[in-house]
């Protein structure tokens, strides 16, 4: 029987782990980047990280329930493949899972440059997370084992 993502994500002593290299993940897609779109992802990464506080990092154990619980399923459904693989090949769901979760944060958030910075990047999160499936899938997979 297969560990579901939440379980290992979220058992208390991998769940530093899992945010720090989520984080990580999050950091290596922004950096790789490019063009205008990219300078706009950047820019709007870089204003997250000047809200303090870790707030990239702390803003990944907030929500990492919530991302864990979008990614049970396609965990379930993984088979031999390579979860990253896997993600990609369901890259509309997969990536419609995950940003239902940031969606509903930022309708919630009290935080209004947070919810801001997120509405000026919403219009191109999708592609942006679809390129990042690969790579979060593949993390996510180290994590799980």
């Amino acid at each position: 029987m297969t560990t579901a993502v939440s379980d290992a994500l979220l058992e208390p002593s991998r769940r530093p782990v899992a945010v720090a290299t989520l984080t990580d993940v999050i950091d290596a897609e922004v950096a790789d980047k490019s063009g205008l779109g990219g300078a706009a992802v950047k820019a709007g990464y870089a204003a997250a990280k000047r809200l303090g506080g870790g707030f990239v990092q702390s803003a990944t154990d907030r929500l990492l329930p919530q991302f864990a619980t979008a990614l049970d399923p396609f965990w379930a459904t993984k088979g031999a493949q390579p979860f990253g693989e896997h993600l990609a090949a369901q890259s509309d769901a997969a990536a419609d899972a995950l940003l239902s979760v940031t969606d509903a944060k930022a309708a919630q958030t009290s935080h209004a440059a947070a919810a801001k910075v997120y509405g000026s990047l919403r219009g191109k999160a999708k592609e942006h997370v679809v390129a990042a499936l690969p790579r979060l899938g593949a993390a996510v997979e180290r994590l799980v084992r």
